[in-house]
């Protein structure tokens, strides 16, 4: 798939092509089929503290992540930002192997009478008390290196854990694909020997500041954190890595967001 192709049309644009022959989406969605890539729908929803948050949370548990489960989208993760910009923030990811099924969510959940009904309350608020106050949403394909999502154990087991969220902003393509080749034939080993959780890793298609790549690993709390990064950088394999030239004639990342997560009591990561 050539990125840039994808990069022309917006999701909007994807979806309404979705009924004639799909170019971009179809070599996309062939090229997953053949080496198992998933997709991933991040949303970010932007609430005000109050209603709105018992609002959000029904919605969320009892509307949204059955229908989107119906659809085989899951494992579905639902996520306070903890520490960040514009809080309170809840974000919610979505994994899926069907590109047409994300980029069409709402088309489809428009047809489920479950959800329509479950999720009333939010679809019928008005407009001064609404369940949020804007949502914002990309469409991501994960790495061919790590093809799929992986659920850390203490998701499984429900048991403490924290999430960061981190978005690698490129200056040009060329520096983009260094970092993503940088990621794929070293950090990731780093990062596993380092004892992080590993989550998923991805290359962000159509969505605000590109090129940039998005991925997400856990700790059990902030405490691992901080030790868990600091043996990231202090060790031998990084600093290696870090030096080689061809990831140092010029910076290969331009601007980096972290956001630190904690999922929702409901959340399936």
């Amino acid at each position: 798939m050539k990125r840039r192709a994808f990069l022309a049309s917006s999701i909007a644009a994807t979806a309404a092509a979705l009924a004639a022959p799909m170019g971009p989406l179809e070599a996309a969605q062939t090229m997953t089929a053949e080496k198992g890539r998933e997709f991933y729908q991040l949303r970010r929803y932007r609430i005000r503290s109050g209603p709105q948050r018992k609002l959000c949370d029904d919605f969320f548990r009892d509307a949204l992540i059955p229908a989107l489960n119906r659809l085989s989208v899951a494992p579905v993760g639902v996520f306070d930002l903890m520490i960040g910009a514009e809080t309170p923030t809840i974000f919610v990811l979505m994994p899926g192997m069907s590109a047409e099924t994300l980029v069409t969510i709402e088309t489809h959940l428009e047809q489920d009478a479950e959800f329509m009904k479950s999720g009333a309350a939010v679809f019928n608020a008005p407009e001064k008390e609404p369940a949020f106050q804007r949502m914002e949403s990309s469409f991501l394909q994960a790495f061919p290196n790590w093809p799929k999502l992986v659920l850390p154990r203490a998701s499984a087991m429900r048991g403490p854990r924290l999430f960061e969220l981190r978005i690698y902003e490129g200056a040009s393509e060329l520096d983009h694909h260094r970092k993503m080749e940088m990621m794929q034939s070293g950090e990731v080993d780093i990062f596993n020997k380092a004892g992080f959780d590993q989550i998923f890793y991805s290359e962000t298609l159509i969505g605000p500041r590109l090129p940039n790549l998005t991925y997400m690993v856990g700790f059990e709390n902030l405490a691992a954190r901080e030790k868990q990064w600091a043996a990231f950088f202090g060790s031998d394999e990084w600093k290696a890595l870090s030096t080689q030239p061809k990831y140092t004639f010029e910076p290969v990342v331009s601007n980096s967001t972290s956001l630190i997560l904690t999922p929702t009591a409901y959340s399936q990561i």
